[in-house]
């Protein structure tokens, strides 16, 4: 059985490994130690299984620019989970409960660059349908976005912008 709770400090070298195991190199695991000490708000969850920690998701601010304005919201990365544990649910379980809390925290646009099978599961659709574009250059079906809260992208159009940390790693 697994559980998803809140990421605790005592947490952060499990956290860590996790992230450095499920991608085979530590860029998203100083990524987010990185970003844990700059980014507000952020979400960290961990995934449990007999109180050993398996997975992790994380959530922090991105910026919507257009002509003349910006705005803000929330982006989904990295999310991990130990190799020999993926592929039973633990990645799923991990991206709806983070989506959960981002409504709690009244965070209703979330992006997330990643796997076009995957994500569309959980209401990710292609940014570029909203009129909404990476400032990386990534396949258009890789980035992709959710409304939360239905029309909550109404005149929201632009370049997505990631915090600088990501640059970094």
């Amino acid at each position: 059985m697994v559980s998803v709770r809140f990421e605790r400090m005592e947490d952060y070298p499990k956290v860590r490994l996790v992230n450095e195991l499920a991608f085979g190199c530590h860029n998203e695991a100083d990524l987010v130690d990185a970003l844990r000490s700059s980014a507000r708000p952020y979400i960290s969850l961990v995934a449990l299984m007999d109180e050993d920690v398996v997975g992790h998701i994380f959530f922090s601010p991105v910026f919507i620019e257009s002509a003349d304005s910006i705005s803000t919201a929330l982006g989904l990365g990295p999310m991990s989970v130990l190799p020999e544990y993926q592929r039973r649910g633990i990645g799923s379980q991990l991206v709806r409960e983070g989506l959960k809390e981002c409504r709690r925290i009244n965070q209703d646009i979330i992006f997330v660059l990643g796997h076009p099978e995957y994500y569309p599961r959980f209401g990710f659709l292609p940014a570029k349908h909203k009129g909404l574009r990476c400032e990386y250059g990534v396949p258009d079906e890789a980035f992709m976005v959710i409304e939360l809260t239905p029309g909550a992208l109404s005149g929201r159009r632009g370049l997505v912008k990631y915090r600088l940390e990501f640059g970094m790693v």
